[in-house]
């Protein structure tokens, strides 16, 4: 009888190919974490590259939310000091808005004197002043003192000059938001005693004539804000007010929570003001004359 030899046990290990395995949720938790790195990195390029004051109601308000602003300290609060939280994180908001928009008025100034330097062909010798002012963009188109250089004398016919100038200013302001106040002002000379036309329905009238250019070169109506007459109640030069300069013609664009609608655009330059009334003539609808020559 042949004795059966036992066969050898054989175990195989068999390996699971593709990406199989218990390798956790672990590269989830490194992306968050790169992703918010990044993130953090561009905000703070971001801040970097705000100005000053900026940077600073930025780093006020998330410092402290419910109602941080520079001053308070030892102890103090917005509630001890009297102020409710919501009004001083509503004051911050205003700073930045504010901000910005200067940014984005001194950007549109550059703009518009480069556009009417290049234009002096077109222009002559008519002046253009282009201000950032405390209450906003402020722009004036004045007399150079030669002639009659938008209007002829007693007349709101608009000549070319002003009606090129108009145009090439508008460009630059219809991409802002703000709104506009355009306002008209003469000298001192006087219409004969018995006319019923006097200084103050011709800076009325000079003045709807520039915001019937200012909405025909595509600036929309619903952004003009007012249309005002000052005859010769705001000269520019109050020593002499019978001088040329003292007819122009000034558009405004307000900051967002600027009250310059309430005065006047046209801060003049130091020195005594007429604290006579301002009058507001009514918009009047005639259609626009035409250019003279």
């Amino acid at each position: 009888m042949t004795k059966k030899t036992a066969k050898p046990i054989i175990i195989k290990r068999v390996k699971k190919g593709g990406h199989g395995g218990h390798h956790g949720g672990s590269w989830k938790v490194a992306y968050a974490d790169f992703v918010t790195a990044m993130m953090a990195f561009f905000m703070v390029m971001w801040i970097l590259g705000m100005d000053a004051k900026t940077r600073q109601a930025v780093e006020g308000y998330f410092s402290n939310p419910v109602g941080y602003k520079k001053g308070f300290g030892s102890g103090n609060s917005p509630i001890s000091n009297g102020q409710a939280p919501a009004r001083v994180a509503d004051t911050q908001v205003k700073v930045m808005i504010h901000h910005a928009e200067e940014k984005a008025f001194d950007a549109a100034a550059g703009k518009i004197r480069e556009k009417l330097e290049s234009n002096k062909a077109t222009l002559g010798s008519a002046k253009f002043e282009v201000t950032v002012a405390e209450e906003g963009l402020r722009i004036e188109l004045i007399e150079d003192g030669s002639g009659d250089t938008f209007f002829p004398s007693g007349s709101a016919k608009v000549k070319s000059v002003l009606l090129a100038g108009i145009q090439l200013i508008a460009e630059e302001l219809v991409p802002l938001h703000n709104l506009v106040v355009v306002e008209g002002h003469t000298d001192a000379t006087r219409y004969s005693a018995q006319a019923d036309y006097t200084n103050w329905e011709l800076s009325a009238d000079r003045a709807n004539a520039a915001r019937r250019i200012l909405e025909q070169a595509g600036f929309p109506s619903a952004r003009i804000r007012e249309v005002r007459g000052l005859a010769d109640t705001r000269p520019r030069i109050p020593a002499d007010p019978f001088a040329a300069q003292n007819r122009r013609i000034t558009l405004l664009l307000p900051f967002s929570n600027s009250t310059a609608s309430e005065g006047s655009a046209s801060a003049g330059p130091p020195g005594p003001i007429p604290t006579a009334p301002a009058r507001v003539v009514p918009v009047r609808l005639a259609p626009l004359p035409p250019a003279g020559n």
